[in-house]
C-alpha cells in the first residue's frame, strides 16, 4: 500500500470512527497505535524440533504483529533438528526469500510445469521460493540448522500439501487419491491415519 492509500485509510478511519477492513484485517484507529504494534519479541528463542517432521516454524504475520497490516511483509524463523523437514508447502498470497544462520539446507521449488530446482545451502546462503510454488527445506546434517525467511505479504498463509491431500476435514475420498497416487485404498488409509 502506498502512503496515499495508508492517509485515506486513516482518514477514513477517523472520519467513519469505524473499524476500516484492509485484506481482512481491521486498521487500528490511529490514535489507539503504540510501539507495540510494531514489536515482537523472541526471534532468538529456538523452537521446539521434537516433533514427528524435526522443524519449528515461527511465522510472525499481521495476527502476532499487527503494526505489518497494509505493509506487505512478515518473517519466520525456522528451526531444524538434524535430520529434519519444512515439508512440501505454498505460500498462496507470497513469495519467500531464505537465508540460512546456521547449519546447511537442502531446498528446492517446484513449477507449474513440474521442474525442480534445488539448492544446498550453507550458512549465510540464501534462496528464493516465488509465489505459490511448491517448496521445501531439509536439514540433511548432523547439527541443528536455524533460518529466517521474509515473505511478500503480512498474510502470507501456509497450505502443506500432504495435510492438505491426506489430513482434510472431511477427508478426500478414497478413490481420488488412490487414482491421484495410483495406489491402492489400503495405502491411502495407511497414510490418512498419520495425519489424524
Amino acid at each position: 500500500m502506498t502512503p496515499a492509500h495508508l492517509k485515506i485509510s486513516v482518514l477514513l478511519t477517523k472520519t467513519h470512527k469505524s473499524l476500516l477492513n484492509v485484506n481482512g484485517v481491521a486498521c487500528k484507529n490511529p490514535n489507539q497505535v503504540t510501539a507495540d504494534d510494531f514489536y515482537f519479541p523472541g526471534f532468538d528463542k529456538c523452537g521446539n524440533t521434537s516433533n514427528k517432521l524435526g522443524s519449528a516454524v515461527n511465522l510472525v504475520n499481521v495476527e502476532k504483529l499487527p503494526g505489518l497490516n497494509t505493509l506487505g511483509i512478515s518473517m519466520a524463523r525456522i528451526d531444524y533438528a538434524p535430520y529434519g523437514l519444512n515439508p512440501p508447502h505454498i505460500h498462496p498470497r507470497a513469495s519467500e526469500i531464505l537465508v540460512v544462520l546456521e547449519g546447511s539446507l537442502y531446498v528446492g521449488f517446484v513449477t507449474t510445469d513440474n521442474k525442480l530446482f534445488t539448492k544446498v545451502l550453507n550458512k549465510g546462503d540464501s534462496f528464493v521460493f516465488p509465489i505459490g510454488m511448491v517448496h521445501f527445506q531439509y536439514n540433511y546434517g548432523t547439527t541443528n540448522a536455524v533460518a529466517f525467511a521474509g515473505l511478500s505479504s503480512q498474510n502470507p498463509g501456509t497450505i502443506r500439501v500432504s495435510n492438505a491431500l491426506f489430513g482434510s476435514k472431511p477427508p478426500i475420498s478414497d478413490d481420488v487419491l488412490t487414482k491421484t497416487f495410483m495406489v491402492d485404498k489400503k495405502t491411502v488409509n495407511y497414510i490418512q491415519t498419520q495425519f489424524q
